[in-house]
């Protein structure tokens, strides 16, 4: 039976992956099976739509129409919704950026954000992945993480990005061990110069299922205040998910 057009459009989505988040036209026809021509056509109709865009260099990566049609997951949806209101009053209590986070794989899957007034240089965004290793949210979730995926980071992930980043797996072993032990993770400029963060788990039954985190100029001073703020919404919004919350996929993989 000849593939129907739903079938090749479906092929060329299914050419993205952790390892092929950037494609090129070739790599995309040569993945998927299709001719370039038809990968080519196919291809303008989903940037069209919006579940795939192309960058300058003429790479596709997905777009964000994928991303919010993935938020319709009941996990996802569930999570979010349940976090809004305790990201909020944790915005207006700090006037910091507050994040909401899960695991993907080996990064971290930004859920939302709620932006601060603070001059506070900040690369995430709702739906963007960063690193487990260099940030609060991400470090949390390392430190929660199954054995395998730990050492998939510490082996293979732990990539420089600034002068104060992470990199020696020892370290970060012990760092993840204390992260375990004191309830929460920070970081000191290790994702970007001139932000540090702070973060907690979100736990439903005595699992992990997320990440709270907030980024500030300086911890100094504030950290105390602000691990305390984090803790009591992230309990806020474990008991709110009771009973019954089935955790994102994203956090579990």
């Amino acid at each position: 039976m000849a593939a129907t057009v739903s079938s090749k459009l479906l092929s060329l989505l299914g050419t993205f992956d952790t390892s092929h988040r950037r494609q090129t036209l070739s790599g995309i026809a040569r993945r998927s099976g299709l001719p370039i021509s038809t990968a080519h056509r196919l291809l303008a109709e989903l940037v069209a739509w919006g579940a795939v865009r192309r960058l300058e260099s003429g790479e596709y990566v997905i777009g964000r129409r994928i991303w919010r049609l993935g938020l319709l997951a009941a996990g996802e949806v569930d999570l979010s919704r349940v976090a809004e209101p305790f990201l909020h009053d944790l915005h207006a209590a700090t006037r910091a950026v507050v994040h909401l986070a899960v695991r993907e794989g080996t990064e971290v899957l930004y859920l939302d954000r709620v932006s601060g007034h603070a001059s506070v240089p900040i690369v995430s965004s709702t739906g963007s992945r960063l690193p487990l290793h260099s940030t609060g949210v991400g470090k949390v979730l390392l430190a929660h993480a199954p054995a395998d995926v730990q050492e998939e980071v510490l082996q293979h992930h732990l990539t420089r990005l600034t002068a104060y980043t992470v990199t020696e797996p020892g370290r970060m072993r012990a760092q993840l061990h204390r992260i375990r032990r004191d309830g929460y993770a920070q970081t000191f400029e290790e994702m970007t110069l001139g932000a540090c963060s702070v973060a907690v788990p979100v736990e439903v039954d005595g699992q992990v299922v997320a990440a709270l985190g907030i980024v500030v100029p300086d911890l100094r001073n504030v950290r105390a205040r602000l691990v305390a703020a984090l803790q009591v919404a992230a309990r806020g919004i474990g008991r709110t998910l009771e009973p019954g919350f089935h955790p994102p996929e994203a956090g579990l993989g």
